[in-house]
């Protein structure tokens, strides 16, 4: 998401500027790559990058392709073959294994429908998304449709032309899409005419609720904005609980555990960290949480502490249930002999992120198995009528 922002936002420079744009995105791959179907890059046409479609190795020869892009107004599928031990045949050095298909779209600012449009709307309310991206692998030269639907989770839709039958069938694939929070990739055949669709499942940004607002908080705060994630830090001390000493765009908050609840909003995607070093403002807290539909709450400090605050809820009448003690993280982060507040917080990161992966957070070389499942870029098709 904070890629999406980033992109969003300098274009917008880049048209108060008058330049010319396009937004190379990954649309497909075959194999290994460094960035996945979905990454996305702005480049302007006096060269300047924003995001990343590779590690580094693609964005050179993407900026001359862009360039052409922009010349002609169409756009066109470019393919990285990654897995030819000839690097003559792409003029750069590839480390990876993999056949990356990557689409590049020149962007009309007079067009209200241009793919940074459909961005600015997948990022100006909090909501899952479905954003589907068409092009021809079969016909390369082809005018490629690209960027064209956007479903919201609220029922929110924005369409550009597609043909009736085709967009019934998309809205039937981006429905799967929601129901199983997952990206898919779909080939629709009619006639001679084969398009693929990759169907791109966006969730919302993880918000992070920070209950405590000691020192030790600040990494956490600047690691979580670093990966584009929301923060909000909240205190009942008005002393800590200030606005001058954290960065601009985390939300602070002075208030009673009671009351925390009634001030943000809380979604799936909201985690919460029990961080105030006060026993009773974190129990109070917990208390209130656990009627939450939650992923995520983290408490800090030994084991024995969640020990003592689950006995007391107990002692209150409050007995957890088996899915409610599923989200509760105590002691936070995972294990990497962390000391520092700078080591906690990565611990806690790399724990939270691991959660909404669906990962176990080992290390990679124990995994026996690649690091991104194949199943996840296959290509289903469908015949239309």
């Amino acid at each position: 998401m904070k890629e999406l922002k980033d992109i969003v936002s300098a274009y917008d420079i880049a048209v108060a500027a008058g330049k010319q744009s396009a937004l190379a995105t990954v649309v497909h791959l075959e194999g290994s790559s460094y960035r996945r179907p979905g990454a996305r890059m702005l480049i302007t046409d006096d060269g300047q990058l924003t995001g990343a479609i590779s590690g580094g190795c693609l964005e050179g020869d993407a900026l001359q392709k862009a360039l052409l892009v922009m010349s002609h107004k169409k756009s066109r599928i470019v393919t990285y073959d990654t897995m030819d031990e000839d690097e003559a045949t792409l003029g750069v050095g590839l480390g990876c294994n993999g056949v990356i298909q990557v689409l590049i779209e020149p962007i009309d600012p007079q067009d209200p429908d241009n793919q940074v449009s459909f961005l600015r709307q997948v990022i100006a309310e909090r909501q899952k998304s479905v954003l589907v991206t068409m092009f021809s692998l079969e016909d390369k030269k082809a005018d490629q449709k690209g960027t064209i639907l956007l479903l919201e989770e609220n029922g929110g839709t924005r369409i550009k032309s597609i043909d009736p039958h085709l967009l019934q069938h998309l809205k039937e694939d981006t429905a799967v899409s929601f129901s199983q929070q997952k990206s898919s990739f779909h080939n629709y055949v009619s006639g001679n005419e084969s398009l693929t669709a990759f169907i791109e499942y966006i969730p919302p940004v993880i918000s992070v609720v920070i209950i405590g607002a000691g020192n030790d908080v600040f990494p956490l705060v600047d690691m979580a904005e670093i990966l584009g994630w929301e923060t909000r830090v909240v205190d009942g001390r008005a002393s800590y609980a200030s606005k001058d000493r954290f960065t601009k765009s985390c939300q602070v908050l002075v208030s009673k555990p009671e009351y925390v609840l009634d001030q943000i909003p809380v979604d799936q995607y909201t985690v919460f960290l029990l961080m105030t070093h006060n026993y009773n403002y974190d129990l109070a807290m917990l208390r209130a949480l656990l009627p939450k539909i939650l992923m995520y709450v983290g408490v800090l400090g030994p084991r024995k502490k969640l020990d003592r605050m689950l006995d007391d809820l107990k002692n209150e009448g409050i007995h957890p249930t088996e899915n409610q003690m599923s989200f509760i993280y105590g002691p936070v982060g995972l294990d990497i002999g962390a000391e520092t507040a700078e080591e906690i917080a990565l611990s806690i990161i790399a724990e939270i992120k691991s959660v909404y992966s669906g990962r176990n957070g080992q290390s990679l070389r124990l995994s026996g198995d690649v690091i991104h499942s194949r199943e996840d870029t296959r290509i289903l098709e469908r015949k239309i009528q």
